[in-house]
């Protein structure tokens, strides 16, 4: 029996093993860009920014918005989107557009195809007063509502000012509280985290059923400033490798800070593809 026990013991341990060495490691199957991080590019020339994007190896982009989309027309950006095979799953907004024609700003979004519309922040008056931060995580859910009746989600990014308290709270901390994880979603920006003197993964493990999508960034040593990721202090890789269900939620790189955007661009997509865990 002794005998009997270890050789199936061994049999067990040799299979496990066997399983471990040919299970594929895991890696970002889709990576996006943010397109303030080639905002200088898009505004020359919408088109060809974007095409050299997809040829970098870009699957996503998330638009600009609040750019108006760098003078493209919804039409124009249909076509651009389609002849690049990019997708655009997000976008930024100003906050104030859940204010006015919410529901044709979520129909323009369902024809290009988008599951998030993402406010940068909140207004500059949140900035002082949580009872505002307040306010707008209630406007927050009423969007929602409507977002939700279109097969979206509007979410909330963090700059990295929301890491001031106010009042002894962190304005992220009371909008999260106050905001229906049903209606309401997070799209967690790393770098300015750190930039604001923040944790990403403390906040990653407080939050993790409510960040959805990310911003990709790093910084340099004092945390001033973002840099390429290859080139930063955080382990994005330790990072990544920690998010639930990574596979359904959009990354989008943005280095805000380079001096050639679309050389940067390609220097993080190849950073990233190479990241296994």
């Amino acid at each position: 029996m002794r005998r009997r026990s270890f050789l199936a013991a061994s049999a067990a341990a040799l299979v496990s093993r066997r399983l471990l060495a040919i299970a594929p490691a895991a890696k970002l199957d889709r990576i996006g860009i943010e397109l303030y991080a080639v905002r200088n590019a898009m505004r020359a020339a919408p088109e060809l920014t974007l095409e050299a994007l997809a040829k970098i190896g870009y699957t996503d982009v998330e638009l600009l918005w609040s750019f108006k989309n760098f003078g493209q027309s919804l039409t124009e950006l249909k076509a651009s989107l389609k002849a690049t095979g990019l997708k655009a799953p997000s976008a930024h907004m100003a906050p104030e557009t859940i204010l006015t024609e919410w529901e044709q700003r979520c129909a323009e979004a369902k024809e290009l195809g988008m599951t998030y519309l993402t406010a940068p922040s909140l207004p500059a008056e949140a900035n002082k007063s949580i009872e505002v931060v307040k306010l707008w995580a209630n406007r927050f859910n009423s969007a929602g509502e409507v977002a939700r009746r279109f097969g979206l989600w509007i979410a909330l990014h963090n700059e990295p000012n929301h890491e001031k308290r106010i009042m002894g709270q962190k304005p992220m901390d009371v909008f999260l509280a106050e905001t229906d994880p049903k209606l309401v979603r997070f799209q967690l920006d790393v770098g300015n985290m750190l930039m604001g003197g923040g944790d990403p993964l403390a906040f990653l493990q407080q939050y993790r059923n409510r960040c959805w999508s990310f911003h990709l960034k790093n910084v340099i040593a004092d945390r001033t400033k973002d840099t390429e990721l290859a080139k930063g202090v955080f382990d994005l890789k330790s990072f990544l490798a920690a998010v639930p269900e990574l596979e359904k939620k959009p990354c989008f790189v943005e280095q805000e800070g380079s001096g050639d955007e679309l050389a940067s661009a390609q220097e993080n997509f190849a950073y990233l593809r190479g990241l296994t865990w």
